[in-house]
């Protein structure tokens, strides 16, 4: 699980992203300390895991609140970002299962996920774990002196039900069951 010490490894991996593809939208690159503070504010609802190898930062995921409304609040939008020496090793598989293991324990029920086409290595991950596209926003950003469409993928956790909880937030969540499935 992340905390806001790790803000300065997780921005390492982040920032080339930034800076050299529009694969996210983020134009500047925060500071450290603002960085923290976000990794802070998401995770006081939603899981954001590091995976470590031999000590270094090789990759990060998370999850935030797909809106404001309440009536959203079962449905959540994902993120994954692996460093370039650590590509194509499983850890990417590895952080995603165990994120949407998490979320599924929280009762979610829907998992976005917002790709900046074309970007064919993220679409085959994504579909590879189980989300389906349903939606493309043509010309819905301008990064790097272009317009770009963005696709949403998603997949479904939970049934949906009637009358359902509210998804529970990660300090409410058994800190058994997410070292459980932090070992996946």
């Amino acid at each position: 699980m992340a905390n806001a010490a790790d803000a300065r490894s997780v921005l390492e991996i982040y920032t080339p992203y930034i800076e050299h593809t529009s694969y996210t939208f983020e134009i500047e690159v925060p500071s450290v300390d603002a960085f923290a503070q976000r990794i802070l504010n998401y995770t006081e609802s939603w899981p954001w895991l590091i995976y470590e190898v031999d000590g270094k930062t090789a990759g990060y995921s998370y999850a935030t609140k797909h809106r404001e409304r309440v009536a959203y609040q079962w449905c959540v939008e994902s993120s994954i970002y692996i460093h370039d020496d650590f590509m194509y090793r499983g850890i990417g598989s590895r952080l995603y299962i165990a994120l949407l293991a998490i979320l599924a324990k929280q009762g979610v029920r829907n998992v976005y996920a917002v790709i900046n086409l074309p970007n064919d290595a993220s679409v085959n991950f994504h579909e590879k774990h189980g989300f389906r596209w349903f939606a493309d926003y043509k010309n819905a950003g301008y990064k790097l002196g272009k317009w770009k469409t963005v696709g949403w993928w998603q997949k479904k956790l939970n049934e949906y039900g009637d009358d359902p909880h509210p998804p529970q937030k990660m300090s409410e969540l058994d800190t058994a069951d997410v070292s459980a499935f932090l070992k996946i």
